[in-house]
């Protein structure tokens, strides 16, 4: 099975240039006998990057407003131009969006779309809860717990940026027995927090737990996010080369098997077996004989025992 991790940016708050982008470079990645590719947070129209850096003044609101307009509808042209890519290329995807619910004026979600080899959206999964500066951009997710779905005879589990150091997020992809999962990650973190050793660490770490491969997708930053948003003195950090990470893909032993040279745009591919997640689940399968779940379900009710 061949895997692949998206490393490049949208046109920024550009759906309709950043849906070409992408069903380009699902078609890339389909030519290479890719079976999966996952995309950084956000990918479509754009991560909402200046929720780290600036207030929320008026040119905050302005880029917000920016955003929903250039936002995704799951029933939409961007969702049915992908799907095709997806259909024509027997390749699953699981793409990061931001997303709006179709005839509304307000509230967006941080979301990836679930897309199988045939084309068909089997699942999207919301952020449980945005991340810092996003609750100003993002709503909770409405989804459910379910972070899983079913494509190229495996299971796929995908979550965004800090979700996947989240425990109760990484037990509700445990639970689904993933092949594959996709950490979608943006494309730079706040300053003074490097996100290159934070996507290495959590990913290594959820690999080693979950014990199955995991996509590090990641985004890029470009002279026209710079210029958009990088005002108030954050120009030199954008610029700086702590604040971007690196795409990868790592193996169910927590392994790099293989990580992008440098920072520019391009597609990290790795050629892997699926059932060498089955052999490390005789040492931790945190979701079956390594685990006690009744032990620990009082901890998730109140003080009155509610659940």
């Amino acid at each position: 099975m061949r895997l692949a991790a998206v490393q490049d940016s949208p046109v920024f708050l550009d759906l309709e240039a950043s849906t070409v982008r992408a069903v380009d470079l699902i078609g890339e990645a389909a030519r290479a006998g890719a079976d999966i590719i996952g995309f950084p947070e956000g990918f479509l129209p754009g991560h909402p990057g200046w929720a780290e850096l600036q207030p929320f003044d008026d040119r905050f609101i302005e880029l917000n407003t920016r955003l929903f307009a250039n936002a995704v509808s799951v029933a939409s042209p961007t969702v049915e131009a992908l799907r095709e890519a997806c259909r024509q290329g027997g390749i699953a995807a699981v793409v990061g969006v931001c997303e709006r619910t179709a005839g509304t004026t307000g509230t967006l979600y941080n979301t990836q779309l679930f897309i199988d080899e045939h084309g068909e959206l089997r699942n999207r999964h919301q952020k449980y809860v945005p991340t810092i500066g996003e609750r100003l951009v993002h709503g909770p997710g409405t989804t459910g717990s379910t972070n899983s779905f079913a494509a190229q005879n495996i299971t796929i589990s995908g979550l965004i940026c800090g979700e996947n150091s989240n425990p109760l997020a990484q037990y509700a992809a445990a639970v689904a027995y993933p092949t594959v999962h996709v950490a979608s990650w943006p494309q730079h973190f706040s300053p003074g927090l490097a996100i290159r050793p934070v996507v290495e660490l959590v990913s290594r770490a959820l690999a080693y737990s979950l014990k199955c491969f995991v996509i590090n997708a990641v985004g890029t930053i470009t002279d026209q996010m710079v210029d958009t948003y990088g005002y108030g003195g954050h120009v030199d950090y954008l610029r700086s080369e702590d604040s971007s990470a690196r795409a990868s893909i790592i193996g169910p032993s927590g392994q790099v098997i293989a990580e992008a040279a440098d920072g520019r745009p391009q597609i990290v591919y790795a050629d892997v077996d699926p059932t060498a997640v089955i052999g490390p689940k005789f040492v931790h399968d945190v979701a079956g004989h390594y685990n006690r779940p009744e032990l620990f379900a009082h901890l998730l009710t109140d003080r009155g025992g509610n659940p």
